[in-house]
């Protein structure tokens, strides 16, 4: 097999490697606690507008590559309406394949190599990818519990931040659970704005804010001088198999995205536009209740938790619980003590940085019946802390 010399330097994706993988477990039924898939179905009115919208000549054909107006309109509608935040609808928003795409293809379009980003640790994995593709160098922003997973500027090497061409941002932050405040986003806002760093905030699990509504970035005065926001339908709506997303935010690298877009992709396929216009024109009760649904499970699972002191970091938003490990494993042996001993499936930290390494993180996104018996047989192990 024939493989670049850049290719070969980026490490395998974690979730690619293992999403899908027969598991080999112990003689309890197997709980899937790793997969950060909502288990919920999509909402009937989008399904059903995304089989009208196939049927739809003009959908069986190449659309406008930077998308129908009508998409982009529902996009611009719903931060005005959610966030107040004003957005141009031809020149600051990009239209995403799944917006995966748009945090890796990212550095290829503002980074030049040997240039700097940092990336949040404990963050998405898949970040870094985006960098290594770019040649930019990758380098960590510690992400401490301390200090709620927020980054602490005054700490970031001086050297390393004035040569930073970009920062990613990601809350609520999977893997922590842990959430931004306005005025967060306010300091690092001003902080950047008249620099040469540009900042993209993951978005991703935007609607699940369990003590108050997660603040978008854009909401910053001066925001769209220096920062994106990539916004998912994957997690909110329940549509993960859809791949839809969206970028919104500073105009150059909006621009810059799309034309990446012009030589990889002929435009997003109508229909599925068609069913994301219905997502954010309809479906804001949804929302609400995908919050409400996620929230209980986690003042239920946290409780359990509570119980038997087992500790965690306190999960504010997103859809997944940060547990330390007892203090003989590290995150990868505990995953398979679990696994064998209780028929438990979690993910290890030590993908998402090495400040994970003595973490495991647990989705929430299953039933209340294994929701339940997971928190059950977790409990069993209070002895090992």
């Amino acid at each position: 097999m024939t493989t670049s010399k850049l290719l070969a330097q980026i490490p395998d994706s974690y979730f690619g490697k293992t999403m899908g993988q027969k598991v080999n477990h112990g003689p309890l039924p197997l709980v899937n606690m790793a997969v950060g898939i909502p288990d919920g179905k999509t909402p009937q009115i989008i399904v059903d507008k995304f089989i009208e919208a196939i049927q739809e000549p003009s959908n069986q054909k190449y659309v406008a590559f930077h998308g129908k107006a009508s998409f982009k309109k529902a996009i611009v509608d719903f931060y005005k309406r959610h966030y107040d935040v004003e957005l141009d609808q031809d020149e600051e928003v990009c239209i995403l394949y799944g917006t995966k795409n748009g945090l890796v293809a990212l550095p290829t379009c503002v980074v030049n190599p040997g240039e700097n980003v940092l990336l949040p640790n404990p963050g998405y994995t898949d970040y870094l990818a985006g960098v290594l593709l770019a040649r930019a160098n990758p380098y960590s922003l510690e992400l401490k519990p301390e200090f709620n997973y927020l980054p602490q500027w005054n700490d970031v090497d001086n050297h390393i931040l004035n040569n930073t061409t970009l920062i990613y941002l990601t809350y609520p932050n999977n893997p922590t659970g842990s959430v931004a405040t306005r005025s967060f986003f306010d300091e690092t806002v001003e902080r950047f704005k008249d620099t040469k760093t540009n900042i993209v905030h993951d978005f991703a699990y935007s609607a699940f804010g369990f003590d108050t509504k997660n603040p978008s970035i854009l909401q910053s005065e001066h925001a769209k001088e220096t920062a994106i926001e990539i916004y998912s339908l994957s997690k909110g709506y329940n549509m993960s198999g859809y791949r839809v997303g969206f970028a919104v935010g500073n105009k150059d690298m909006i621009a810059s995205l799309k034309k990446y877009q012009t030589h990889t992709h002929a435009g997003m396929f109508g229909a599925l536009q068609d069913a994301g216009t219905t997502a954010l024109n309809e479906c804001d009760d949804f929302l609400l209740q995908q919050n409400e649904i996620f929230k209980k499970r986690r003042t239920n699972f946290e409780a359990a938790l509570n119980k038997v002191n087992i500790p965690f970091e306190p999960m504010k938003g997103g859809i997944f619980l940060w547990m330390e490990t007892p203090p003989t494993f590290d995150g990868e042996s505990f995953v398979e003590y679990l696994l064998q001993e209780k028929s438990i499936l979690v993910a290890p930290g030590i993908p998402f940085g090495d400040n994970g390494k003595n973490y495991v993180r647990i989705s929430l996104a299953l039933d209340d019946h294994d929701l339940n018996e997971g928190a059950k047989r977790l409990q069993e192990l209070a002895h090992l802390y």
